[in-house]
């Protein structure tokens, strides 16, 4: 398949993106984005390959791999991303098109429904991080900050761990859960030294609206868009499977289950290998609403 690397320049930001495939499309049907947050293009790149038979766009968001920020800051809005997602859409030749949003690329998904409805015509929300919506939210945020403040005083290794004990835990955040020893980057293969840096959008305070993003129940029952809240059967019970619930029930929906975990499409990108062979295949049943 031909790949083919573009730079959209708008306010702001030099907008690097992918095409696998031709534009205008072969078969007349939709471009395909995969959209992630704080992740960039290179990890669909196993899940792009497996769908050959759309032509599948990818990108990397604002301020992250090779698309290079021009407006001075460093926070990452799920209403600014659905801006560039529009400009996006528009130089692919206008919408509808279709959408995989996984994680914080849900979120934006979602922003973009809600003030573009006319560019997505399918968006696969594939377990956003969407934090308000939860019954323990105020506990939710506070495991959050945790996290954060162990990034902030001892580094990645030392937030990293925080970060993974808090999206593996199961159900609400109780007091059990602050009760807990503080986890041990060795115990996660993760690095103990520090190297100085605090800028990693995942752990820093940069991609706060991202979860603290909050969906227009109304604006997005509006849109001509069907959503899909998707989850990972291997997610139950976790953070993020929880807050896709909580969008479910948002939509007056059941969730969409998909193989395996939250990085399920991927193949050996950033040492977090899924299913991705049967991901792509339940992705294409879902879109073209047979799943």
């Amino acid at each position: 398949m031909t790949i083919t690397t573009h730079v959209l320049e708008i306010p702001g930001v030099d907008l690097a993106y992918d095409v696998r495939g031709p534009l205008p499309t072969a078969d007349g049907r939709p471009p395909l984005l995969l959209v992630g947050q704080p992740m960039d293009a290179g990890g669909f790149a196993t899940l792009a390959s497996l769908l050959p038979e759309r032509t599948v766009v990818t990108y990397d968001p604002r301020g992250l791999g090779r698309s290079t920020r021009k407006d001075g800051r460093t926070d990452h809005t799920p209403q600014v991303q659905a801006e560039d997602l529009h400009a996006l859409v528009q130089e692919l030749g206008g919408g509808p098109v279709d959408v995989f949003g996984s994680s914080g690329g849900a979120v934006a998904g979602l922003a973009l429904v809600t003030a573009h409805p006319d560019d997505v015509a399918v968006l696969v929300a594939h377990e956003p991080p969407l934090l308000e919506l939860l019954p323990d939210a105020y506990a939710a945020a506070r495991a959050s900050a945790e996290m954060r403040q162990a990034y902030q005083a001892q580094g990645f290794g030392a937030g990293m761990a925080r970060f993974i004990a808090m999206t593996s835990w199961q159900g609400e955040y109780t007091d059990d859960y602050f009760a807990a020893p503080e986890p041990e980057p060795a115990a996660f293969g993760l690095p103990t030294d520090d190297d100085g840096s605090r800028d990693d959008p995942l752990m820093s305070d940069s991609s706060l609206e991202v979860s603290g993003y909050r969906p227009d129940a109304d604006a997005l029952a509006a849109a001509p868009t069907r959503i899909v809240a998707a989850v990972g059967e291997e997610s139950a019970g976790t953070l993020t499977a929880r807050t896709t619930a909580a969008l479910a029930q948002l939509l007056g929906q059941e969730t969409a289950v998909f193989p395996s975990h939250h990085g399920g499409f991927m193949g050996g990108e950033h040492g977090y290998a899924g299913q991705p062979e049967a991901f792509a295949a339940r992705l294409r049943a879902v879109i073209d609403g047979d799943g």
